[in-house]
């Protein structure tokens, strides 16, 4: 049961993340250029760097799941303005084969970061896994919703870390 739940949950995830992007497509290279997929995964990395506590011993660790991350956002960012400097004239099997490509690089980029995290994640004390829980946790709801479910669950967050 357990599994099937979280197959839903990833591929939930999936879907809003893929519908973000085709929002973003959508939106043009005006909104692009202000704030590029690889701008807010630099300020995404810089975050977590200090939310996660990376220590100098994780740094290797850390380094490797960066190095997915930013590779991910450039292969995203450019299938984005590529689908969005088409957009206009897209039939609708290019828009749906576009989609598909962007949603299946979202699919390979998680198979890709997963390993790198997961490596991380075994190198990371109690405390940086039950932050690391949490903010993955919510990554994909609103903040409100995140405060209230970090919250709400803080002590099930730690029991479970440590496990």
């Amino acid at each position: 049961m357990k599994r099937i739940f979280t197959q839903f949950t990833v591929s939930a995830a999936l879907t809003m993340a893929a519908a973000l992007l085709v929002t973003l497509a959508f939106a043009g290279p005006s909104r692009a250029a202000t704030a590029s997929q690889v701008d807010r995964v630099e300020a995404r990395i810089t975050m977590l760097h200090a939310s996660l506590n990376i220590t100098p011993a994780q740094e290797d660790l850390w380094t490797q799941v960066t190095q997915v991350m930013r590779d991910n956002a450039q292969t995203m960012q450019a299938l984005t303005i590529a689908r969005a400097d088409k957009a206009k004239t897209m039939t609708a099997v290019e828009d749906l084969t576009s989609y598909s490509e962007i949603t299946k690089a979202h699919a390979e980029g998680l198979q890709k970061f997963v390993p790198v995290f997961e490596a991380l994640y075994a190198s990371m004390s109690d405390a940086q896994k039950a932050n690391a829980n949490t903010m993955f946790r919510g990554h994909h709801r609103s903040p409100t919703a995140a405060k209230k479910m970090s919250k709400g669950n803080a002590s099930v967050s730690t029991a479970a870390s440590t496990k």
